[in-house]
């Protein structure tokens, strides 16, 4: 804190021009001050040793010690752990695109460019967040309770020879509080295939919180629990008095959810059993017995509401599984508001480097890990720990681990 002392310019009474001593004083106001960042050069030198008595005796072998710098993030580059946790931070919690940040950096001294800072990214994100992003995902797929969502986003150069202005996909993976700690995944990819969605998941056995889209249907040990805020807003399209009944519905049902929300699952569930079953049961006969045809709002909203019948049932089943896929919706938020600033990734590298440190990022938050302290502490260890060949050593720095909670915790 910095305080500043304000005193009169005189202190000489003007009543009998004797010197004033001080009686008190008063703080009239507290105010924020910005001290700007700054750049400087650090040079790593390492120091020699040898032993001149050992050097000049012929029977004894010369000995020399020298010092050892740490190892940095990426070879023979300017790019310090603080440059890149920078540039990383700032892109994906702040949604600053590199270009933008280039200016930034100049007015710091450093001249650079967004070609630079993207590989930067790249590097840092294959070398040294990979091996975190994978292990997290090894953890999340031993859940048996996952939400998942998808949103488009655009690849310039992408290998399947389509052209850049096509879609390419990211979709997101979250785990739940009731089974331990929250863990949020990113997935790049060139396509919304049900078979991107295999190949991420693999041999999962579990169930999936999803909205209705087809690709989430017909996988092997997995159970696909619907969306029933995704039935509430096809009733409101419906826009009519059928559509006001339909969301009266669901309405009751998020009335009982909100009851519900802080008891344990098993009590959750036994609840939904005796209050929430019979609601969804009278919805679905009313949805069926309705003369709702064509192809208009209602119709849709009839024909969405029972295809995925078995689906909206699965949350009265387990007092884990949440009544909608908002979870992942929130989760996705992120990557939705730094595709309006980024617009595209060039390359199908800087999309996967953009997906893993996106995970990170919100891994970090849902788990009270500050983001910039904790790419710091990764950059500056990692590169230094022999973590591919002991990868238990990365038990050690996952977000909710007793070190990076001491050390990067908000």
């Amino acid at each position: 804190m910095e305080a500043i002392h304000h005193h009169p310019a005189n202190t000489i009474c003007d009543g009998c021009h004797d010197q004033m001593i001080e009686m008190g004083s008063t703080i009239v106001r507290e105010e924020a001050k910005f001290i700007p960042a700054k750049m400087m050069k650090v040079q790593h030198i390492e120091h020699a040793y040898e032993c001149k008595k050992c050097k000049s005796d012929s029977l004894q072998k010369g000995q020399i010690k020298r010092g050892k710098a740490p190892q940095p993030p990426i070879q023979r580059s300017i790019a310090s752990p603080s440059v890149l946790a920078k540039v990383m931070y700032d892109k994906f919690s702040q949604y600053l695109p590199l270009y933008r940040q280039v200016k930034e950096w100049e007015r710091y001294g450093l001249n650079t460019n967004d070609k630079n800072l993207s590989n930067w990214v790249i590097r840092a994100s294959h070398d040294w967040l990979l091996p975190i992003y994978e292990r997290m995902k090894s953890l999340m797929m031993a859940k048996t309770i996952l939400h998942v969502d998808e949103t488009y986003l655009q690849i310039i150069n992408r290998s399947d020879g389509k052209s850049g202005q096509s879609n390419a996909y990211n979709w997101v993976y979250r785990s739940v509080p009731s089974q331990g700690p929250t863990i949020v995944l990113f997935q790049s990819s060139l396509s919304r295939a049900r078979s991107v969605l295999e190949s991420f998941i693999e041999d999962y056995s579990g169930t999936i919180v999803c909205d209705g889209y087809s690709a989430y249907d017909k996988i092997e040990g997995v159970t696909f629990a619907n969306c029933w805020a995704h039935v509430r807003r096809y009733w409101m399209k419906a826009n009519s008095k059928n559509g006001q009944i339909g969301v009266s519905y669901c309405d009751a049902l998020y009335r009982l959810e909100r009851k519900f929300k802080h008891l344990s699952p098993s009590k959750r569930r036994k609840k939904r059993q005796k209050f929430a079953l019979p609601i969804v049961k009278k919805f679905l006969d009313w949805v069926e017995k309705s003369p709702f045809y064509g192809k208009n709002a209602l119709a849709k909203a009839a024909e969405y509401t029972l295809n995925r019948a078995n689906g909206l049932k699965a949350f009265l089943k387990d007092g884990r599984i949440e009544i909608d896929n908002n979870p992942a919706e929130n989760a996705i938020r992120p990557n939705v508001m730094g595709r309006k600033n980024w617009l595209f990734s060039v390359s199908e590298a800087g999309a996967k480097a953009n997906a893993i440190c996106l995970s990170i990022a919100e891994t970090a938050k849902a788990n009270g890990v500050d983001f910039y302290r904790y790419l710091l502490k990764l950059l500056t260890d990692f590169p230094n720990l022999d973590i591919y060949q002991h990868s238990e050593i990365l038990n050690q720095y996952m977000p909710w681990s007793k070190m990076i909670q001491a050390e990067c915790g908000r």
